[in-house]
Parts: structure tokens; C-alpha cells; sequence
């Protein structure tokens, strides 16, 4: 029970308090092939990609923010990443040396020299970024550290549903006014 406590999927997010997402009565995707550098693609997931889009758009569906009608203006933009990458541990030491006084029983100088081997890990991570379309303002952003690039199948589309589900969770409540009730006559 407590190694899987360790396993939950902990999104992070962050909103400008000063902007709303009651502007956002439906949204489109941004094109993610704009944002992506030149050469990611022969590393990416197509496939992933769009296992993302559908699992965002389940999300935004569940908090009553439809995707826009083919041709029409959307009020809000869907930004979203996908990867990994291998990060240097910041932590690890590369080259190190020292003099000292000897130790017990042993009088004079002494000194060691040492090499560590750099130390890479893998870092993934999903991210969801919410924007107004009129003005591009950024509304909220979101992500969780998870490594999905290398699944594939039924395996891939479960965890990323799950680390979109984990975010969606910290939505800032639904951005649509629920329907007006209609008016009860006497």
C-alpha cells in the first residue's frame, strides 16, 4: 500500500489570478508542430500525440467547454506537450580534490583526487497550457512528470488518460455558466 501511495500522479498548475476562464465558451487546439523544434518529430509519437488530443479533449468536454465548430473562431486555445528528455543530475559532482593533515597515527600531508561519471536521467513530463484566443493572455497551465514517450498500445493510451485525468482534476472548476433554470410560473 505504501509503494503505491508513491505512485499517484501528482499534477502542478498554475493560473494568472487576474484573468478568467469565463471567456472560454469553446476552444481549438494550437498546432503543435509549430511549437516543436526542428528534428523532434523524428523522436515523437504521432500516435501519442493524438492519444493526448483525445484524452484533453475529454477533459474539456467534462468541464463543459466544447471544441469549436469546424470553421468558426474558438474563444480559448489548447497548447500541449508531449516528452522527455536525459537531464544532468544538478546534484552530482564531477571533480573533486582536497589536502589534509594525516590521520590517526599518521603525521603529514595527505591528499586524494576523485572522478565522478556524470550522472543522466530520463525526465517526461505532459502539459496542458489554456489560452485566451483574442488577446493570447495565458489562462492556466498545467503538467505532470511522467516519462509516457516510450509506451505504445492499450498501455499508452491508459497512462495518459490517467496523467491527463490527474490534471484535469486541478481544473479551476467549469468555465461555463451552467444554463439558466427555467422560471417556475404560479
Amino acid at each position: 500500500m505504501i509503494l503505491l501511495a508513491g505512485c499517484a500522479l501528482e499534477a502542478r498548475t498554475d493560473s494568472d489570478p487576474r484573468a478568467s476562464l469565463s471567456v472560454c465558451h469553446n476552444y481549438a487546439f494550437a498546432e503543435a508542430a509549430e511549437s516543436r523544434p526542428e528534428g523532434a518529430t523524428a523522436f515523437g509519437n504521432p500516435l501519442n500525440e493524438k492519444r493526448l488530443r483525445d484524452a484533453i479533449a475529454g477533459g474539456m468536454a467534462a468541464h463543459g467547454i466544447p471544441a469549436a465548430a469546424d470553421g468558426a473562431t474558438a474563444d480559448c486555445v489548447v497548447g500541449y506537450a508531449i516528452g522527455s528528455r536525459l537531464a544532468p543530475d544538478p546534484a552530482a559532482p564531477r571533480f573533486s580534490w582536497g589536502l589534509g593533515w594525516g590521520g590517526w597515527g599518521y603525521r603529514g600531508m595527505g591528499g586524494s583526487l576523485a572522478w565522478q561519471v556524470p550522472y543522466d536521467y530520463r525526465e517526461g513530463r505532459v502539459t496542458v497550457n489554456l489560452y485566451d484566443a483574442r488577446s493570447h493572455q495565458a489562462l492556466w497551465h498545467a503538467y505532470v512528470d511522467a516519462d509516457v514517450t516510450g509506451l505504445t498500445g492499450a498501455d499508452a493510451e491508459q497512462r495518459i488518460k490517467a496523467v491527463v485525468d490527474a490534471i484535469f482534476k486541478k481544473f479551476p472548476g467549469s468555465a461555463v455558466a451552467a444554463p439558466p433554470s427555467p422560471a417556475v410560473k404560479s
